[in-house]
């Protein structure tokens, strides 16, 4: 013959029960040794192995480490040598105004110039030799002059 419904109901009442009964333990436990407990008990060390510890460290062993010696995951910053003498084609000159816009050949950036960084006589379509500078809005062509 099957168990009854009613046997099932207690046994789960009963594990609920003895559930709650342990909770409440635990937390009675917890509130007794709540004074027990100091900062001491609370701080953590990490070892030079990087492992976590309740240990503090020995000072007595330390060693020195030079700045130097300190490798880091991303390289430091080197000069990088950029081509200084790039070449393109005057895509926009305003004679009137002074300034006009140089497309570079080896990429599709393009650049500002002023007719006071220009040596010589340019006009639209002219393929220039140019270095670049920084400026306040973004790189400018300077030293521009008519390609060989």
């Amino acid at each position: 013959m099957a168990k009854s419904n009613s046997f099932n109901k207690r046994e789960i009442e009963k594990k609920k029960q003895s559930k709650r009964l342990e909770k409440q333990q635990r937390k009675e436990d917890r509130k007794a040794n709540a004074g027990n407990t100091s900062f001491e008990d609370m701080i953590a060390y990490v070892d030079e192995n990087g492992v976590i510890t309740d240990t503090p460290p020995d000072f007595q062993n330390k060693e020195e480490i030079e700045i130097e010696d300190i490798l880091v995951s991303t390289p430091k910053k080197t000069e990088v040598d950029e081509p200084t003498e790039l070449k393109g084609r005057v895509e926009f000159f305003d004679s009137s105004k002074g300034f006009g816009f140089i497309k570079d050949l080896n990429s599709v950036e393009k650049y500002f110039f002023h007719k006071s960084n220009v040596q010589g006589d340019i006009s639209e379509s002219d393929i220039v030799n140019f270095e670049l500078e920084r400026g306040p809005r973004g790189m400018n062509a300077i030293n521009v002059c008519l390609a060989k």
